[in-house]
């Protein structure tokens, strides 16, 4: 072994004085002179035939000389092909690198596998060299030979290529080369796969196999080669340069040294720095990685690649990631302060920059807040400034409809119907149903019985065709006791002077419970429909609760409006407006006050909690819990929006009726309807009415109504003005009382309702004598040359049912429930002008409905309508669940009625008799 180890050390300084002569060789080829004809080389400078005797001599004890020129460029200068056959699995080389992140170890195993261009070069100078051992030169041609070779080897190092002349004993025992890929095994001193075609080998290459005991030597031919590991060690960050183990790994891979040195140098300045005692190092992975250096990084590579060549890099990674410990080795005093500062400057840095980012944002926030004022001051400005021309025109338009209104109630003229509730939003988005009760005054379309009017009726939902059908069939009889070619006629023309539109913005706004005139404002193709049926005709708009809006929609169309401005009309349409217009007009109102806003106002109310401060909050009780469920709730509302304090009438019979008036614009007050009210289980809210009323003396109501209607008339409320009032008699005086409790400045559902008890029976309502006159239908035939006689008249009695609520009702469509009706006698009889009839409300829920009862007295009146809404109540209901209704508490209320007359009328007859 030892003379092996000798000859192999001779071998090798050889190759180091042979690559040392040729890197001097490079300059002297350049002198090389080629003649034209023959070639002629001066190679005094050139002692490679010595060099390389030298080299044959101490490698065979034989003469070696060099290829000629075209064996050596076809060897030489060939393109070298790597066989893919025998190049190591990939996956197995990464279990090479333990420890090594992922990335890494893919690079690296890349690496491994695919030779460098270095490692190419020198595998092709190798390979050439390696055939000369082949050849014998020839004495007699060696001259021939050696000139080729040179001009060979010119041409070669012109091409990049450089070649070696390397010793015998390194390319085995038999003639293939030690840097062509060789079978690789794994040992069982250390699982790595190292790959066999290496850009350097080592200069021994003994086989060994690997046992328990001890090294027995293989052949080759037999056995794979057995790849020695080189180790060596490191301490404190430094190598021991005389240290046996590192002077056998330098000097086996002594050709590509200088890459190694490179990656050695920063495995040792990594250590130092964080103060390892103790490293051993794997030579083969530190060969590896300087290759890879070479090849694949521009500079230096991560501490883990690094680690990645000790064999015991767990420890040496446990150690590096310890806290603290890069501060304990070279340099650390330094790196320490390097780092201190950058945290603090980082510090600094971050905070400045926080509070820039801080600034920055709350700069942008006031730019964008202000930006947003400035333009929302800019929109309520050109708001108010649109609202404010709006209520200009709308004025002077009113003074036009004022001038005229004679002229115009003359001939003929298209009433554009808008019932809008222009509630608060508040209030609208609190109400179920809000579509269903703006449409709950479809009876209006009955203003059509006068010849010279034209209805646009504006509905705020779809209907369907039966409630279209059942209208067109409801406005032909319009009571005329003509004859029948007359009658035909007016039905025809009934028909064709109405129209219902939906506006298209219903579909958009399904859910936002806006009031019918916003609707109509977001709508233009309805508008431009209106003012196409409208031009060059009298029109005017007839609204509801009125609405910011209603000045908008009639600015679109150019018209006026029938009634006060919105403002006026909010105004006067709360409790304590009321009250102060009915003081005004000297009219008797309950015992009170109004307009309070706090509980400091009420001086009764104080009283009352200074000596029973709990009895309002037990005892109290909200007439209708629907809208306030206890009694904080309403007194929540009552304190944010104000409201009165009035007595209740002292009385156990108290009478309400509503009065319903027209406010001409030329000046004059009209009474329209008026009719004593149902209720239902809610003592203040009204569900119908008996028409005509019956509690108060006509003249004594004619009076009050002429006072309330002029006080309007003062404070330019004109229009459409409905008055309740109450009626008692008072125990003290054994006088009749009545006292004004409410103004509400719209169209009422009793007005819109008795237009259509006007239609069916084509009478008129005489508020004044307090009469419904109808026509009674002549028999006998008159004559063009007879007098036509005077009509007779008789008088008729009406209850009427504006909001009946029933939800068994929505299982009937209306086309059933009429048959339904019929089927039980429930109609009405054209001739005889009595019978009850329906107003439908919508075709969706078909859970409310208007119901008209008209007979010849009031108690038959009462008791018809009574037995047709138990009837009804009966045929809809299932035995075991009635459904949410107000049918048996209007039954209840008319029996009380009935009781109540009966009763008078016996006092009545047992007074003349005594």
């Amino acid at each position: 072994m030892s003379d092996v180890v000798k000859k192999e050390d001779k071998s090798g300084a050889v190759s180091v004085r042979v690559e040392d002569d040729l890197r001097q060789l490079k300059p002297s080829l350049e002198k090389v002179i080629v003649s034209e004809g023959r070639t002629t080389l001066n190679i005094q400078a050139l002692n490679i035939r010595k060099h390389a005797e030298d080299c044959l001599k101490t490698v065979n004890k034989q003469q070696l000389i060099l290829p000629p020129i075209g064996d050596l460029q076809q060897k030489t200068l060939s393109k070298w092909t790597p066989c893919l056959e025998k190049i190591s699995d990939v996956k197995k080389q990464r279990e090479t690198l333990p420890g090594a992140p992922a990335g890494e170890q893919d690079k690296l195993a890349l690496n491994m596998c695919l030779p460098n261009k270095r490692s190419i070069r020198h595998q092709k100078s190798v390979k050439s060299l390696t055939d000369t051992h082949r050849k014998r030169a020839n004495e007699a041609k060696g001259d021939r030979i050696i000139s080729g070779s040179v001009v060979n080897l010119q041409a070669a190092e012109s091409k990049g290529h450089h070649i070696l002349v390397v010793p015998k004993e390194d390319f085995g025992t038999d003639s293939k080369s030690r840097c062509h890929e060789q079978p690789v095994r794994k040992t069982k001193a250390h699982s790595t796969y190292l790959r066999a075609d290496r850009d350097c080998t080592p200069t021994e290459t003994p086989a060994f196999t690997t046992t328990s005991k001890s090294m027995v030597p293989r052949s080759p031919q037999s056995l794979p080669v057995d790849i020695p590991r080189y180790l060596f060690t490191i301490r404190s960050g430094q190598v021991d340069p005389m240290a046996a183990d590192f002077c056998h790994f330098k000097q086996c891979f002594v050709l590509c040294w200088s890459s190694v040195v490179d990656v050695l140098e920063a495995l040792q300045k990594l250590l130092r720095e964080f103060a390892v005692p103790l490293a051993k190092v794997s030579g083969e992975r530190l060969v590896e990685l300087s290759h890879v250096w070479d090849s694949g990084w521009s500079k230096a590579p991560s501490a883990m690649p690094v680690l990645s060549v000790l064999e015991n890099w767990e420890e040496v990674s446990e150690l590096i990631s310890h806290p603290g410990q890069r501060y304990k080795g070279e340099g650390g005093i330094e790196a320490a302060a390097i780092h201190i500062q950058s945290s603090w400057r980082r510090y600094l840095a971050r905070t400045a920059y926080l509070c820039h980012c801080r600034r920055k944002w709350a700069a942008g926030t006031i730019a964008i807040s202000w930006l947003m004022h400035a333009q929302l001051c800019r929109v309520r400005k050109a708001l108010q400034a649109r609202r404010f021309s709006q209520l200009e025109n709308s004025r002077s338009r009113a003074q036009h409809l004022a001038a005229n209104w004679k002229r115009i109630q003359s001939f003929k003229r298209t009433i554009i119907h808008i019932p809008s509730l222009g509630y608060s939003q508040r209030k609208r988005l609190n109400l179920r149903g809000f579509d269903i009760l703006q449409n709950t005054q479809m009876s209006r379309l009955c203003d059509i019985r006068d010849e010279n009017v034209e209805v646009i009726y504006i509905c705020p939902q779809h209907l369907g065709n039966d409630i279209l059908d059942y209208y067109t069939s409801l406005l032909k009889c319009d009571g005329a006791t003509d004859g029948a070619n007359t009658t035909t006629a007016r039905a025809s023309s009934s028909v064709r002077r109405y129209i219902i539109l939906t506006p298209e913005a219903v579909d958009y706004f399904p859910t936002h419970n806006m009031c019918l005139s916003t609707l109509l404002k977001y709508s233009p193709q309805t508008l431009k429909h209106i003012r196409n049926l409208i031009q060059g005709k009298q029109a005017y708009i007839v609204g509801g609760v009125a609405h910011m809006d209603d000045l908008a929609v009639a600015d679109e169309l150019g018209l006026a409006i029938l009634g006060p401005e919105p403002a006026i009309a909010q105004h006067y349409s709360t409790k304590s407006g009321g009250r102060r217009l009915f003081v005004g007009a000297e009219i008797d109102v309950p015992p009170g006050q109004g307009d309070i806003y706090s509980l400091n106002q009420e001086t009764v109310l104080l009283r009352y909690l200074d000596e029973i401060p709990e009895w309002l909050t037990h005892y109290a009780q909200p007439a209708k819990t629907s809208c306030y469920p206890n009694w904080a709730c309403f007194l929540k509302t009552f304190l944010r929006q104000g409201g009165v304090v009035e007595a209740y009438p002292p009385s156990n019979s108290v009478t309400c009726l509503t009065v319903d008036l027209l406010l001409e614009p030329g000046g004059e007050v009209t009474m329209l309807s008026c009719g004593d009210q149902l209720h239902g289980g809610c003592k203040l809210e009204a569900i119908g009415s008996i028409v005509p009323q019956s509690s108060v003396h006509p003249e004594t109501l004619n009076s009050i109504c002429t006072r309330v209607g002029r006080a309007c008339l003062q404070r330019c409320i004109v229009g459409y003005v409905s008055v309740d009032l109450v009626t008692f008699l008072d125990h003290n005086t054994m006088e009749k009382k009545v006292w004004a409790v409410d103004l509400d400045i719209t169209y009422s559902n009793q007005l819109a309702m008795t237009q259509m008890l006007l239609m069916m029976t084509g009478g008129t309502l005489n508020c004044r004598t307090g009469c419904l006159e109808a026509p009674i239908p002549i028999r006998e035939k008159c004559y063009e040359h007879q007098i036509v006689p005077k009509v007779p008249v008789e008088n008729l009695c009406a209850v009427i049912g504006n909001h009946l609520v029933h939800s068994d009702l929505s299982m009937l469509y209306n086309k059933v429930f009429l048959m339904m009706c019929n089927a039980h006698g429930i109609r009405f009889n054209k001739k005889t002008k009595q019978g009850t009839v329906f107003a439908f409300f919508d075709s969706s829920e078909r859970s409310s409905i208007g119901m008209i009862t008209v007979s010849e007295d009031l108690q038959r009146a009462l008791a018809t309508f009574a037995r047709h809404l138990s009837v009804i109540h009966q045929e809809i209901s299932v035995p075991k669940s009635q459904g949410e209704t107000n049918f048996m508490e209007v039954i209840k209320e008319i029996e009380d009625i009935l009781q109540m007359t009966a009763q008078n009328k016996l006092q009545g007859e047992a007074k003349p008799a005594s």
